[in-house]
C-alpha cells in the first residue's frame, strides 16, 4: 500500500471510530457530522468525500473487519482451512490503533449499553447488512481460492464464508445480550470450532 492508500485508510477508520464512539457516548440522533469530522480531526467535507451518512461510517468499521478476515485467510495458504479461519478472525477484534489512540469515555457497561442501543438503530441495520453481503462475497472468493473450487458453481466457499460471518454476527450479539458480557474471543473461538465440527474442507478433485 502506496502513502496515498495508506492515509485513506487512516482517515477511513479515524472517521468511522469517531463516528461509532460518539454514537456509543451519545445516541444516534445526537451526533453530527460535524462532530464526527472535529473527533477525527477532518473537515466535513473530507467526511461527505468519504462516507455519504453516519449509518454508513459506523458500519465501515464492521465492514473493514471482515474484509480483512479475507486478507488474512490469503496470507494463512498452508494451515488447515478452519485453524486458518480462527487465526483470521481473532486477530481481527483485538483493540485497534485508532480506539488505542481515542479510547471510550465511558466505562465498560456504559459502553456495552451505548453499542446495543447503537446496534438497534434501524438506519444502521440496513448498512450492516450490505457491510455482511460485501464481506460474505470477499470471504467466499478467498475460500474458493483456497479450495480449488469454481466461485460460481460451487455452494461449498459460499457456505463456509456464510458460517464465517454468522459466527461473528452471533458472537457479537451473545456477547452483547449477556450480562455481564462474556468476552468477545472465546465466544467466537467457540461458535468458529462449532461449524469447523460439521463444515470439514472437501477433498481436492
Amino acid at each position: 500500500m502506496g502513502l496515498r492508500e495508506r492515509k485513506k485508510a487512516q482517515t477511513h477508520a479515524a472517521l468511522s471510530w469517531a463516528a461509532t464512539r460518539l454514537t456509543v457516548e451519545r445516541g444516534f440522533d445526537k451526533v453530527k457530522v460535524e462532530d464526527i469530522a472535529e473527533a477525527a480531526g477532518v473537515s466535513p467535507r473530507t467526511f461527505n468525500n468519504y462516507f455519504s451518512s453516519k449509518a454508513e461510517a459506523i458500519a465501515f468499521r464492521h465492514l473493514d473487519r471482515l474484509l480483512r478476515i479475507a486478507e488474512a485467510l490469503r496470507e494463512r495458504p498452508d494451515e488447515p482451512l478452519w485453524d486458518a479461519i480462527t487465526d483470521s478472525v481473532l486477530p481481527q477484534f483485538a483493540a485497534d490503533a485508532e480506539s488505542v489512540a481515542h479510547p471510550p469515555a465511558t466505562d465498560v457497561a456504559q459502553w456495552t449499553a451505548g453499542v446495543r442501543v447503537m446496534v438497534a438503530e434501524p438506519t444502521l441495520r440496513g448498512e450492516m447488512l450490505r457491510a455482511g453481503a460485501i464481506a460474505e462475497a470477499e470471504i467466499a472468493a478467498t475460500i474458493a481460492e483456497r479450495t480449488g473450487g469454481d466461485l460460481d458453481q460451487d455452494l461449498y466457499p459460499h457456505l463456509v464464508a456464510s458460517a464465517v460471518v454468522a459466527a461473528v454476527h452471533t458472537a457479537i450479539a451473545h456477547h452483547l445480550r449477556t450480562d455481564p458480557p462474556v468476552p468477545l474471543s472465546p465466544l467466537l473461538m467457540d461458535a468458529l470450532a462449532r461449524f469447523a465440527a460439521g463444515l470439514s474442507t472437501p477433498s481436492t478433485p
